[in-house]
């Protein structure tokens, strides 16, 4: 079974999906942070970040991976923290606007994903990267919520950069963050995380029964 959870950023999917794939035994696959892995070596490589079939052959030749407990993994590397630094933060978008990377990074999601049982975030995972999946929800909440989320996920940035980011990230991604036809929204802006992941865990069931 595979498990499509999209959104915005802020709207809790990274918690969420990893907090899922832990109570279900399923393999917790964070589509975001392929790409920043993937940034992360591009840089340490010392790569043109512009050339989008440079990049996609780096993708090709070092495909992102996950351990059990949803750690990331690039050209042997664990990268988990690395990839969360502001800089990263900076570059992801110039490598993942590149339609040559996508198309990697969305035929690795989907090889992860076909390997067994399966939680996937991040944006058109319900609509391209699995449009099968059993289950697809889409979470949004307020922009207030989502900046004091994104504040406390980077207490080292201020609080005012962090909200004209978020507003310009919804921009930016306005395209890839749709949800899919058939995917239950759900607004996480007055739930704690214990209340989304049991909202989406009684859909699994449902889905199993």
């Amino acid at each position: 079974m595979i498990v499509a959870i999209d959104g915005p950023a802020g709207s809790g999917k990274s918690t969420v999906a990893l907090q899922l794939a832990q109570r279900l035994g399923f393999l917790y696959l964070d589509t975001g942070a392929m790409y920043r892995a993937l940034t992360w070596l591009a840089r340490r490589e010392g790569l043109e970040l512009g050339d989008g079939a440079v990049l996609a052959r780096l993708a090709r030749e070092h495909p992102v991976s996950f351990d059990a407990g949803g750690r990331v993994e690039i050209d042997g590397e664990e990268v988990s923290a690395a990839i969360r630094e502001a800089e990263i933060d900076r570059l992801v978008p110039v490598v993942a606007r590149h339609s040559e990377v996508r198309e990697v990074m969305r035929e690795r999601q989907r090889s992860l994903g076909a390997a067994g049982n399966s939680v996937i975030e991040g944006r058109d995972i319900g609509s391209v990267v699995a449009p099968a999946a059993e289950v697809k929800v889409f979470l949004v909440a307020d922009e207030a919520e989502r900046a004091r989320r994104r504040t406390a996920d980077r207490p080292g940035v201020g609080a005012e950069t962090l909200a004209v980011d978020l507003r310009h990230r919804d921009e930016r991604d306005a395209v890839n963050t749709q949800p899919a036809d058939d995917a239950v929204i759900l607004d996480t802006t007055d739930l704690g995380i214990d209340e989304v992941v049991e909202s989406i865990a009684r859909l699994v069931e449902a889905r199993r029964g």
